[in-house]
């Protein structure tokens, strides 16, 4: 089992994993040994998730989901295939904790009458400086 956060343990039969000819290190062992490994999360089809956390992971981590809702992380640090699928692992689960962290809401914060004066002054001071850089018309 993996624990993300308090609320939320995966059992690893929910991941996928695939191996394929790696490009990083090993030297002629690189040519005929698959280190590369691809761990696989179907986050649409997950009984494990909540609806709610289902939500948050798929808009948090949209750019790393692919259309049919497949998280798909690929390592090929390693010179072995264990080695590879235990740091795909870890970034799964670190992927998903930052993903489900609660974030705290923003605190609006109004500018000072001095700062919002200053920034119209230089832009005041910049408009005219390009204004003197046009041709003159006779």
């Amino acid at each position: 089992m993996l624990e993300i956060n308090r609320h939320l343990t995966l059992p690893e039969q929910e991941l996928t994993f695939t191996a394929s000819r790696s490009s990083g290190p090993g030297g002629q062992h690189v040519n005929k040994s698959n280190t590369r490994v691809t761990l696989s999360f179907d986050v649409g089809q997950s009984p494990f998730l909540t609806l709610e956390q289902r939500e948050k992971i798929l808009s948090r981590l949209e750019n790393r989901i692919s259309k049919d809702g497949t998280l798909q992380i690929s390592v090929q640090d390693a010179r072995s295939q264990r080695a590879n699928r235990e740091i795909a692992i870890q970034r799964f689960v670190d992927l998903l904790r930052s993903a489900l962290k609660e974030r705290p809401p923003r605190k609006r914060k109004k500018i000072s009458r001095a700062a919002h004066q200053r920034r119209l002054d230089k832009k005041r001071r910049r408009s005219e400086k390009k204004e003197t850089r046009k041709k003159v018309e006779w």
